[in-house]
């Protein structure tokens, strides 16, 4: 009877709904403490494919989500994935975009447009490794459960850390993990795969929020940045709530000055926001009503932005339209869209962050809310305020949220998109040394190869007294880079059964390039072979052989070289 239960359980997780759980949370017993060989704390993208790994390495695992969705951003809503160059990812990672590819190609996965060739995708791969970077929100989701499903991973969903009391440790080990029900998991090892870092800052690790000054590493590109006058907005946005008048107070969300020297650290966190999932073919689309604690002077800024001109100038100009666009929308599959920022007035809610990372649950909640109110604010005021000129309310009138995509959340994303929180200050610190290629490192476990890319962290009144912006970064890199083994392990005098493959060991500058999610997928995966090869040689994760590792992770076609090359 439990085989054919176990059957029908598969069964039930390969053809269910998105929301429905890997079939193994089905099969656990339920006790006070569970005991596995490998914790892995988070369901991101990277805290799937570590768990995965882990589990076809012959380990007991548990993979702990503190929400009710898996895979992270890759499912909630950032459908069109920044890779950089697709050719540096393998492994697990490599596996997963190739069944998003293999699912499109199915003429039943298009229920809402015919068949279409995706754009902005790299040149054919060979038959049997075709990938693509573009996918649906419940497309993602399913395929992890699907990943999930073919392993005995233990899922358990909606468990929270007890972030004050729940890490238990002796002689530097992680003995335990206390959820806030009071659930209790023992381990071997222990990988935090969460975006905020909650387990690792628990564990008594050292770690930074914000930005490191230029001197700590000798960097160049990192600390207060603000960019020449007028940044990235057109001159002459009055900062004043009465416009010319300093008495009047500032309108929200811009300070006085930037807030130092160029250079200098601080606590500044680069903006966050939603990745929307929007549509306009009207059998599928919601309308998006307006917030009933809508806030007018929180959009002054968009009007402002429009009666100088702004619009009219070569400020982000889509490349849907080839107009001035508020929204950076790439088209998914099925006529939807992965809808970003596109600029400083537009879906980021720049500056209203920077307390998340350190948060408790009830705050981080709140400050979540708040941005979904501001997005839902900025789409309505878009579509219907009379201060937006008549073509652009008509253009985005036509928009909506997708009927068919986060079904259990009234249609909107799962996942605010951290995009930096807590850093680990690890055995090794990647900088933009690294990411530049002028300092190499012997111990690769994958590659980053995206531009060091941060969002803006504040706006401020420049000296010429408008409105600009601060922290914004986009610097190409030359070529791949290698990420060190040592950035996502802690000290070894902090925590010797740890391994932190999202929230890395890295200034803010160089994590604004690792920060993408399919290198978490492939940090998650070497992270786990380190977890296995330090059970099987009991030592602690500082002392995995990088020569045993490497030759693991080559053997599972992971990239950590560029050129690729052979062990």
């Amino acid at each position: 009877m439990k085989d054919v239960f176990l059957l029908f359980t598969v069964i039930l997780t390969l053809y269910s709904t998105p929301a429905q759980p890997s079939v193994n949370a089905f099969n656990h017993i339920d006790s006070k403490t569970d005991k596995f060989d490998i914790v892995v704390y988070g369901g991101t993208s990277s805290g799937v494919i570590a768990a995965v790994q882990a589990a076809r390495m012959g380990k007991t695992v548990v993979l702990i989500e503190p929400g009710k969705h898996l895979g992270g951003l890759t499912s909630g809503g950032l459908g069109w994935v920044d890779v950089g160059n697709p050719q540096t990812i393998g492994g697990l990672a490599r596996d997963y975009f190739h069944r998003v590819w293999k699912y499109y190609q199915d003429d039943t996965a298009w229920k809402w447009e015919k068949k279409r060739k995706i754009s902005g995708q790299h040149a054919p791969l060979p038959i049997g490794d075709q990938t693509m970077w573009v996918v649906e929100p419940s497309v993602a989701e399913r395929l992890f459960n699907q990943f999930l499903a073919e392993t005995n991973v233990v899922v358990v969903l909606n468990e929270r850390l007890d972030r004050k009391d729940g890490v238990k440790k002796k002689n530097k080990k992680i003995v335990s993990v206390t959820m806030e029900s009071g659930r209790t998991f023992q381990a071997k090892i222990f990988l935090d795969t969460t975006y905020e870092g909650d387990l690792m800052a628990a564990a008594g690790v050292s770690y930074v929020v914000g930005r490191e000054s230029n001197d700590l590493y000798n960097e160049t590109i990192n600390g207060i940045r603000p960019l020449p006058p007028p940044g990235r907005f057109p001159k002459g946005i009055d900062p004043y709530r009465v416009k010319g008048d300093p008495k009047s107070g500032l309108l929200p969300r811009i300070y006085p000055e930037w807030g130092g020297m160029i250079g200098e650290g601080d606590k500044g966190v680069q903006a966050y926001n939603y990745r929307m999932c929007l549509t306009k073919i009207p059998e599928n689309r919601i309308d998006i009503e307006k917030p009933a604690n809508y806030d007018e002077e929180q959009y002054e800024l968009l009007f402002r932005f429009i009666e100088v001109g702004g619009m009219n100038g070569d400020f982000f100009k889509s490349s849907q339209t080839g107009k001035f666009d508020f929204l950076k929308s790439d088209f998914l599959p099925n006529g939807k869209t992965d809808t970003n920022n596109n600029g400083y007035i537009s879906t980021d809610f720049v500056g209203m962050n920077w307390n998340y990372p350190e948060a408790d649950y009830v705050t981080r909640a709140q400050i979540e809310k708040e941005h979904e109110e501001w997005q839902r604010g900025l789409i309505w005021t878009l579509q219907n305020h009379p201060r937006i000129p008549d073509e652009t309310r008509r253009y985005y009138a036509q928009w909506g949220l997708t009927k068919d995509e986060f079904t259990d959340n009234d249609h909107w994303p799962y996942q605010l998109y951290i995009r930096e929180a807590r850093r680990m200050t690890g055995e090794y610190v990647i900088t933009e040394h690294t990411a530049l290629g002028k300092e190499l490192i012997a111990d690769p476990i994958g590659l980053g190869s995206y531009h060091m890319d941060s969002h803006a962290i504040k706006l401020f009144v420049s000296p010429e007294g408008s409105v600009s912006s601060e922290g914004g970064m986009f610097v190409h890199i030359p070529k791949p880079f290698g990420i060190s083994y040592r950035a996502i392990i802690p000290k070894s005098n902090e925590c010797i059964n740890l391994i932190v493959p999202v929230c890395s060991s890295a200034s803010h500058a160089a994590y604004g390039s690792i920060r993408m999610e399919p290198v978490f997928m492939a940090l998650g995966h070497s992270a786990a072979t380190a977890a296995c090869l330090a059970i099987d040689l009991k030592i602690n994760v500082q002392e995995v052989p990088y020569n045993k590792l490497r030759k693991l992770l080559l053997k599972d076609k992971q990239i950590v070289d560029w050129p690729p090359k052979d062990f």
